[in-house]
């Protein structure tokens, strides 16, 4: 009894647990557990590094999700659309911001259900609207 009690506690807890993968095929299962499919979070993040890499604002400000919340000199600021985002892109993409996505690996993403996150929480990434995109929900410095 005592040893099927701490089985089914262990499972509750990994089925309500954040998924920590070690390698690119784990991230691939637990984001295909997570949100049924992997490619399209795939494909965001490489998508994500490219444009951070090259400081492209443009594409940047088309992978958000508006409006957002940023916080810019410790303050709380909605971004309200792509050239809000643009104008304020060296406020919101600071060195730390770019320096965790550069360090950033696809198999050490941070997922659960509120979407994927880049670093201690700089970037937060996850699908939204119908059909399901995935934006950029949530960018912290």
């Amino acid at each position: 009894m005592k040893k099927m009690l701490i089985a089914a506690v262990v499972g509750l807890v990994s089925m309500s647990s954040p998924a920590f993968a070690q390698s690119s095929a784990d991230t691939d299962t637990s984001l295909d557990q997570l949100f049924g499919e992997h490619k399209p979070y795939a494909d965001f993040f490489a998508k994500l590094q490219k444009a951070v890499a090259a400081n492209d604002k443009a594409t940047l400000a088309g992978m958000v999700d508006y409006p957002f919340q940023a916080r810019i000199g410790g303050k709380a600021v909605k971004i309200r659309d792509a050239a809000h985002f643009a104008a304020d892109y060296d406020k919101v993409v600071t060195a730390k911001v770019k320096d965790a996505v550069a360090k950033q690996t696809y198999a050490t993403l941070f997922a659960n259900w509120q979407g994927v996150m880049v670093g201690d929480g700089e970037i937060w990434f996850s699908g939204v609207g119908e059909p399901s995109q995935v934006k950029i929900i949530a960018i912290n410095d």
